[in-house]
């Protein structure tokens, strides 16, 4: 592994601010970010990612690379859950297999939010519609962990097929993502330069301070999780960078460009504690959130923002 890139990584702003905000967790501090103000960072970065997205979609082709990205992208998030889940019932009940099997198939834009800004620090770019890949596979996977559960258990799982649908694309982030996307795809070039400033010159300071609060939120909700034992922590660890290197290196062979190639990987390494836990309140009730989101958030995304992304651009640059 690089050791530049290693150290790069580590003295990322970004990443350097949630340290902060969990040693500000671990040492008790009041430090905090008002809830509404937090809520306005998350929209605001799910909807710039989508609209300059949608705007570099507008200035390419729609051609094979998209095809294969969004085949990809589907493969992916509908198979990790399926071998994640027969790992996971083996300890764990059927729901808490299910929903924890979906989290791993499912994304996290917070980690593709962190991938960007690794890419930017090596001055690699990515194209446009991989926003809407990531976008497309927050859902495979919550289908794929309700489908295991109700074969498996079906008293365990509750609600039809179609709320679960429409409960996966109509998911406030999915929406933003996926409609800024399309505003981006179908907006005037010359007056989206209006909003240039907006979009992406603040970019990287409300990441920041976004990342802070998440730094907070992972440290408290961490002890909670370790009460579960090693078990789950392995998982945590070790699952996502079997699913990174593993889709860096099927990457390498199906899309073009080690900025697409990147991306891919840390939608497969990454674990969703937005979507999925919002889409299990009403497939899996009796899942516990106590377990899958600390896990995802906790363990698997600075797993991801520190080990994970240079290994997985280490391999694509082999």
């Amino acid at each position: 592994m690089n050791a530049d890139i290693l150290i790069s990584d580590f003295t990322n702003p970004t990443l350097l601010f949630f340290l902060l905000g969990i040693l500000a967790s671990v040492i008790k501090s009041d430090l905090e970010i008002p809830e509404n103000s937090f809520k306005f960072i998350s929209l605001y970065l799910l909807f710039s990612i989508g609209f300059k997205g949608g705007q570099e979609l507008q200035h390419g082709d729609f051609g094979w690379q998209i095809i294969l990205a969004l085949f990809l992208g589907f493969m992916v998030s509908a198979l990790i859950p399926i071998y994640t889940f027969f790992i996971l019932k083996r300890k764990l009940s059927i729901s808490d297999a299910g929903a924890i099997a979906a989290s791993y198939g499912s994304v996290s834009a917070v980690t593709f939010v962190a991938a960007v800004s690794f890419l930017e620090l090596q001055n690699l770019k990515y194209d446009g519609h991989m926003v809407a890949v990531m976008a497309f596979m927050e859902f495979p996977a919550i289908i794929v962990g309700v489908l295991l559960m109700r074969k498996f258990e079906h008293t365990e799982v509750k609600g039809s097929m179609k709320k679960l649908f429409h409960h996966a694309f109509s998911n406030g982030s999915v929406l933003l993502l996926m409609g800024s996307l399309f505003i981006g795809i179908i907006a005037d070039s010359k007056q989206a330069e209006d909003i240039k400033p907006f979009t992406t010159d603040i970019f990287k300071g409300f990441l920041a301070l976004f990342l802070l609060e998440m730094g907070i939120t992972t440290a408290k909700r961490f002890s909670g999780f370790m009460k579960n034992g090693s078990f789950l922590l392995i998982f945590a660890i070790v699952i996502p960078l079997i699913n990174g290197c593993a889709v860096a290196l099927v990457s390498k062979l199906m899309l073009e460009g080690i900025g697409n190639q990147f991306i891919m990987s840390i939608l497969g390494a990454s674990a969703s504690y937005i979507a999925v836990p919002a889409a299990m309140r009403l497939a899996a009730p009796k899942a516990d959130p106590g377990i899958y989101i600390p896990m995802a958030l906790g363990v698997t995304f600075p797993i991801n923002i520190t080990i994970g992304m240079p290994l997985y651009y280490s391999i694509l640059n082999l």
